[in-house]
C-alpha cells in the first residue's frame, strides 16, 4: 500500500496509483559506488518503473550538485519575486532555490535516498529540505502551526547507516 494522503481512506494500492507519474531521485550520499543508499534509490526507483513504465525519472544528485547553505543571499527567495532590491548574489541563489522547489512541486513521487552521518542526514540533503521549504509556496502557516501544500505526493525515503 501507498499513502496518498493524510487519511487512510486515501490509501490506494500502487498499482493504481500514477500511470503517467514524474519521480524525482534524490540521491545524497558522499560514496558514490560505495553507497548502500544509493543502491536502495536505485532499486527502489527500478521496482516503482517496473510498475509503473510510463513513468517519467528526473534525478538530482545533491552530492555532485550541491545547493549552498541557507545564506543572507540565498534567502532571496524570501522576497517578492522580481524585487529590484536583489543583488546579484541573492538573483543567482534565488534561481538556485526557484529551480529545486519547481523540480520538487513538479513530482508526484519522490525517491530520496538519506543515508546518516554522525547522526543526521547529510548537510547537501538538508540545504536541499531549506531551499524547498517556501512559506506559501510548499507550506503556510495558520493558527494551528505549518500546514503542506504539496500534498499527494508519494515520498519513499531509503535510509541506510553503517560504520567507517
Amino acid at each position: 500500500m501507498v499513502k496518498t494522503g493524510s487519511s487512510p481512506s486515501q490509501s490506494l494500492q500502487t498499482k493504481d496509483l500514477f500511470i503517467m507519474a514524474k519521480l524525482l531521485q534524490i540521491d545524497s550520499s558522499i560514496l558514490g559506488t560505495n553507497s548502500v543508499s544509493r543502491q536502495l534509490t536505485a532499486q527502489i526507483v527500478a521496482s516503482w518503473r517496473a510498475a509503473h513504465p510510463a513513468t517519467e525519472v528526473s534525478y538530482l544528485d545533491l552530492a555532485v550538485n550541491t545547493p549552498s547553505h541557507l545564506s543572507a543571499e540565498s534567502l532571496g527567495f524570501c522576497l517578492p519575486a522580481g524585487a529590484a532590491d536583489l543583488s546579484d548574489a541573492q538573483q543567482r541563489e534565488n534561481a538556485v532555490s526557484e529551480a529545486l522547489v519547481s523540480q520538487f512541486l513538479a513530482a508526484d513521487v519522490l525517491v530520496i535516498g538519506a543515508p546518516l552521518y554522525n547522526f543526521f542526514i547529510p548537510t547537501q540533503l538538508k540545504a536541499w529540505i531549506d531551499r524547498v521549504s517556501q512559506v506559501g509556496r510548499t507550506f503556510k502557516y495558520t493558527e494551528k502551526g505549518p500546514v503542506g501544500l504539496a500534498g499527494g505526493k508519494t515520498i519513499i525515503v531509503a535510509s541506510a547507516r553503517g560504520g567507517v
